[in-house]
């Protein structure tokens, strides 16, 4: 289903990154579910393992009926393979609708500068969350 039928016999932890996300969405459908989470599915990918997985998922959207959600930083991935796209600013629903409807209601030409548009274009200040926290408390203890 994810062409990982070769590997079968491998350790994972030879497979490389897109191999391993390929592995982890094959993972997430053995139950045969109506949606599917994925959480930056391509992340670090290079483009040829990106349009596969994406072509992948896009078949199963259309011929498994399954719905997808997913989350991305990547305004063109968002742009190619979503029909509907909720823009995320702290934590809250901003906007929403198709990449068409988002970018005529902020004026622009691409859903990267509409995403920009609706959040700023300010660099944010990322707080450590309570993890990062503890690694630093650690870390200070050595």
């Amino acid at each position: 289903m994810v062409e990982l039928w070769d590997r079968k016999d491998s350790f994972v932890k030879t497979f490389s990154g897109g191999m391993k996300r390929r592995l982890e969405i094959a993972r997430g459908l053995l139950h045969h579910p109506k949606v599917i989470f994925l959480d930056e599915p391509t992340l670090g990918l290079d483009p040829q393992t990106r349009n596969h997985i994406w072509d992948y998922v896009k078949k199963l959207n259309q011929e498994e009926k399954i719905t997808v959600v997913f989350t991305t930083h990547y305004m063109d991935e968002a742009d190619k393979v979503s029909d509907k796209i909720a823009i995320i600013d702290e934590g809250k629903i901003i906007e929403y609708g198709t990449s068409e409807e988002l970018k005529k209601k902020a004026g622009t030409e691409s859903l990267e500068e509409a995403f920009l548009t609706f959040t700023g274009h300010d660099l944010r200040v990322e707080s450590a969350n309570s993890l990062d926290r503890m690694r630093m408390i650690r870390s200070h203890r050595k």
